[in-house]
């Protein structure tokens, strides 16, 4: 039997929670993690299978709006006067929304209905307000000593405190709530004091005075204010992350005050397990995990409720979709539940499918073709494949308007994935291997030359296998060899999929450079016309670093005198012109470029998760490829911004009369802090990040991420000072190229005057 259906038997079967009232709660102090959707999933499925056995079942879902804010979001560290406030009078993050609490209400909200949520929500905020908890909030305030005495028999952490009463109102100076400390009843008012060093999180005015507690004024401490919701609402079944079920928990406490407070019965729970990411437990706060928005963005809403759906509620579900094959995995488990469905297979599969659907279940459909996320993903991949003759040949038949559309569906889905999630080895990405480190005889490079003459001219792929095979004939190797090569120099493996398919995957300009590699100069190591530069006393590659990378060079200019605008006409028209340029420009494409590959290389060897933390050309691009545009800046970021598209080579600039020389590019010191551009608190590196120093400490983070404050070019510069980021694939002369035209495009835009320029490596 169906877990759900366990659960629905047993309720029904005790005949000791009735009205079957199924409730679950959330605080939206913030944007909810993935893992914060199995409550609500839950207790969702439980109240369908009540109503599978043709019960009578209220769900609702409680936002506890009226909870003070008393933690931030690295991205809200701004909003630290909102602290100690109510979400729900607290200031929005965005416009549009009445307040903390609605913003994000309304986003975790939309997820929960988009995943087949079918529940009345509330609000903790508005039922204080309507006076619903007048009723247990006299009822707690007359029974403290009590309440104190249930606190310390069933957990025994908390010490009896003279004077202490179970409830915070809302300062009337102030405004806050998570400050104040009650410390009178007299039966119509309470007397309280806003501390200044109640919490740590918060500091309160010092405002004393009497409030009455009523009518939304104050608000009963969560582990009270927890069974009062239930008794407000006639809650009957209600359960919690099975950590609130441990042994003298806030669900044992819950439980005694039930019985010996508000004197109603102790509704049915539901212990279930945790989310986990990587074995560990999803936390917003230390921002591990997706958030919960995320899951309806990379998987449809019946794959994404089925997460939850199949698992029993009392095993941990562990899901971790970077880099690994979580996804496609979950798609071929969904197919099978649904197989079971469409042919009348196992009933726990089958239900597992039926309780996985946000709408109304599908008819049976038993010849139905269902593709697999998997090919999809792979078929996507190669060229001029039409994907629905491609499963049509699979079934053997026409697809019927079902099949097609789930084909367009999960072709969506796949695209997601393989631009976010999928494991490098899945993807097609070009090597980044120089000449000197492949090894291959030079008949095969005389093979790999002729190809890239006559690969642009060859449109269809099959015809360019044909030619493969001509070409490795002519040239006296045999065909193995030849396609030996072809992947060495494109994916650096000695085997791939059908080479005409793969070629013409990739963009000309990166097939012909790498089919033609042994006929390129490589300036870090065989010296050409790049200006080497000699400044220690300005700026040196710590040696450690080129131990560890030798292939890192750094293009540094010094352009003095300029005058830096927040905007230039001309500047914008040609911005827009640039991005007209790059119109089907796919986040896919961004992942072939050798470029972004080589940043992205080195931000796996830093320890740095680049799906979260995107190299600057990468970031630009991306935005472009989303048709979010670009941000104005000003015009010295603005113009060389431009070049750093064009290239896909990172620039960086830095006011010079804020930098204290002389500066390295070294790896951080281990818990080392730098304030980031947009940022109110210090973020911290690890001992394995790359970054410029300068004798007051870092100056970017990540090589190319982002910049710190103190060092901003900003309108009152005068003096600009220029790194450009070189590694792996990005040689000394695409770093002077790179870093000349960002010197002329400032020119252009601010003026100055260069006093040096060129690379260090």
């Amino acid at each position: 039997m169906f877990w759900a259906d366990k659960i629905a038997e047993q309720i029904i079967a005790s005949g000791q929670h009735r009205p079957l009232w199924v409730d679950d709660m959330f605080t939206p102090s913030g944007f909810a993690h993935t893992g914060s959707l199995r409550g609500p999933l839950v207790h969702d499925m439980v109240s369908r299978a009540l109503r599978d056995a043709h019960e009578s079942v209220t769900l609702t879902y409680v936002f506890n709006d009226f909870d003070p804010v008393d933690g931030l979001p690295p991205e809200l560290s701004s909003f630290s006067d909102e602290l100690g406030k109510p979400l729900r009078t607290a200031r929005s993050p965005e416009k549009g929304f009445a307040s903390f609490a609605e913003y994000f209400t309304k986003d975790f909200q939309q997820v929960l209905q988009n995943l087949g949520v079918n529940a009345t929500f509330l609000s903790s905020w508005d039922m204080y307000r309507e006076g619903k908890f007048n009723g247990v909030i006299r009822e707690a305030l007359e029974s403290s000593e009590k309440i104190q005495d249930i606190y310390q028999r069933v957990s025994g952490s908390k010490k009896r405190e003279k004077g202490w009463l179970p409830l915070q109102v809302i300062c009337e100076q102030c405004g806050k709530l998570g400050t104040t400390r009650v410390h009178d009843w007299d039966g119509v008012t309470v007397a309280y004091t806003c501390e200044q060093s109640m919490v740590t999180w918060a500091k309160g005015c010092g405002y004393t005075g009497r409030i009455s507690p009523f009518d939304g004024r104050g608000k009963l401490p969560w582990k009270v204010d927890w069974p009062a919701h239930w008794k407000v609402l006639g809650v009957t079944i209600e359960g919690a992350g099975k950590d609130h079920s441990s042994a003298g928990g806030s669900r044992d406490i819950a439980k005694a005050l039930c019985e010996e407070i508000f004197h109603i019965p102790n509704p049915y729970n539901l212990p279930y397990e945790f989310f986990l990411i990587g074995g560990k437990k999803m936390s917003s706060s230390k921002g591990l995990g997706l958030k919960a928005r995320d899951i309806t963005k990379l998987l449809p809403p019946e794959v994404g409720r089925f997460l939850f759906t199949r698992t029993d509620y009392r095993r941990a579900i562990e899901f971790d979709p970077v880099g690994t094959m979580a996804i496609p995995d979950l798609f071929d488990e969904y197919d099978r539940c649904w197989h079971a469905y469409n042919n009348g297979g196992n009933e726990e599969l089958s239900h597992a499918f039926e309780y996985a659907q946000t709408g109304g279940i599908p008819t049976r459909q038993k010849g139905l073709f269902i593709p697999r996320f998997r090919d999809i993903a792979n078929y996507t991949q190669l060229p001029n494949v039409d994907l629905w003759d491609k499963f049509e040949a699979m079934k053997g038949s026409q697809l019927n308007e079902e099949e097609r559309d789930l084909v367009g569906d999960r072709l969506t889905y796949a695209y997601v994935w393989l631009s976010n999630y999928a494991p490098n080895e899945y993807r097609y990405q070009i090597s980044l291997k120089q000449y000197d480190e492949i090894d291959l005889s030079q008949k095969q490079w005389k093979f790999l030359n002729e190809l890239s003459e006559i690969w642009p001219s060859v449109n269809d792929p099959e015809n360019l296998q044909s030619e493969i095979f001509r070409l490795a004939k002519t040239n006296g190797i045999h065909h193995q060899q030849a396609f030996q090569a072809l992947y060495m120099v494109t994916l650096d493996k000695s085997h791939g999929p059908r080479a005409g398919w793969l070629l013409k995957k990739f963009s000309t300009d990166v097939m012909v450079a790498r089919l033609t590699l042994n006929k390129q100069t490589h300036p870090a190591k065989h010296g050409t016309t790049v200006t080497i530069l000699h400044k220690p006393e300005l700026f040196t590659i710590h040696p450690e670093v080129k131990k560890r990378y030798p292939s890192v060079s750094i293009g540094v200019a010094l352009i003095r005198g300029v005058g830096i605008l927040k905007t230039d006409e001309q500047l914008e028209d040609e911005k827009k012109e640039f991005l007209s340029s790059l119109t089907g420009l796919t986040t896919e494409v961004l992942g072939q470029y050798p470029e972004i590959v080589s940043y992205r290389k080195l931000y796996k060897e830093m320890g740095v998760d680049w799906h979260s933390r995107r190299p600057s050309p990468e970031a630009l691009l991306r935005r472009v490829a989303l048709g979010k545009g670009l941000y104005t800046v000003n015009t010295c970021v603005d113009a060389y911004n431009l070049v750093v598209m064009k290239h896909r080579v990172s620039v960086g600039a830095f006011d010079y009369d804020t930098v204290r020389f002389p500066t390295v590019l070294r790896f951080a010191g281990e818990g080392d802090e730098i304030l980031l551009l947009g940022d109110k608190e210090p973020t911290k590196y690890t001992a394995k990040e790359l970054a410029y120093y300068d004798q007051e400490g870092g100056y970017n983070i990540d090589f190319n991420f982002r910049d710190a404050q103190r060092t901003m070019v900003t309108e009152k510069t005068k003096n600009v000072w220029i790194n450009v980021d070189g590694v792996y694939e990005i040689t000394p002369e695409q770093v002077e190229q790179s870093l000349h035209e960002s010197i002329e495009k400032i020119v252009v835009y601010c003026g100055g005057t260069v006093e040096f320029q060129g690379v260090v490596a």
